[in-house]
């Protein structure tokens, strides 16, 4: 077990729990979903495994080591982070952004060797930005700065990837692309995944296992992507009606609007039948 979360209670404020009785688990090479509405606590749980807030109770067991004991410098080598708003407002290039993962690796006063540089310009292979490496990342495109902000994940060659909604903002085009590289990561690369995302039919498709977030920062459900996303599950969270097609072993869930619901039905028209002569 490469990440074992336990009774995990945490929080920004005193008497103010944002995450309350918190379980989960994740192998090694596995891919997890963190789904749940807005103000679920997804995004200070990701927090809470990268180890930047401490948690008020409970433990989070990395390799069976507790991140909080972790140093700094060795944790940025095993846990790889990609927040919401990563893009600096600075006119790095590319590849400079990519570099800045290398350096849980570098001496206080040291700059980049060979070895760096190979990590650097592996991750740029990986993710199909080595042609970027020259331009501005205040040039790119959204689909292109994400990619970005992968590699210089990547160029710390961790082992555990904590993304916080990569898809946000990405046409849908873009979305795939980067939900495509992250399944492929973990498929071919083993690289273990945990991604906050607010699209329930992406975790559906790109996951091993979810974890349904309700408000009040319980964990609501926890297990495969079939097991996890029900109608019965989303509408005891969400709060609204979804219709499920699980034909292939995935499900794919269809908000049902509250207007149709609410709109009454159109009364049918009885046209009389034609008169024989």
């Amino acid at each position: 077990m490469l990440l074992q979360v336990t009774g995990i209670h945490a929080g920004y404020y005193p008497d103010t729990p944002v995450l309350q009785e918190v379980d989960l688990r994740l192998s090694a090479g596995g891919f997890l979903g963190l789904i749940g509405p807005n103000g679920s606590g997804k995004s200070t749980l990701l927090r809470v495994l990268a180890g930047v807030l401490a948690p008020w109770s409970g433990s989070v067991l990395l390799d069976g080591a507790d991140v909080g004991q972790v140093s700094r410098r060795q944790l940025a080598r095993t846990v790889a982070v990609v927040p919401q708003d990563s893009v600096s407002p600075f006119a790095f290039t590319a590849g400079e952004i990519v570099a800045m993962g290398r350096h849980p690796y570098l001496p206080r006063f040291g700059g980049l060797d060979a070895r760096d540089r190979c990590a650097v310009s592996q991750a740029m292979e990986r993710t199909d930005t080595a042609h970027l490496a020259a331009r501005s990342i205040v040039e790119l495109s959204g689909g292109e700065r994400q990619r970005i902000v992968i590699a210089r994940a990547l160029a710390q060659q961790p082992r555990l990837l904590l993304l916080d909604e990569p898809t946000t903002h990405l046409d849908i085009n873009h979305q795939v692309e980067v939900l495509d590289l992250l399944y492929d990561l973990n498929r071919s690369d083993g690289l273990a995944i945990v991604c906050v995302t607010h699209d329930l039919n992406a975790a559906a498709e790109y996951t091993d296992q979810v974890v349904l977030m309700a408000p009040g920062g319980r964990v609501h459900a926890f297990g495969t992507p079939a097991e996890v996303i029900t109608a019965d599950h989303v509408e005891a969270v969400y709060g609204i009606r979804v219709a499920i097609n699980d034909a292939d072993g995935r499900p794919r869930i269809t908000p049902l609007s509250r207007r149709r619901a609410q709109v009454p039905a159109p009364a049918p028209i009885l046209v009389a039948p034609e008169s024989s002569l």
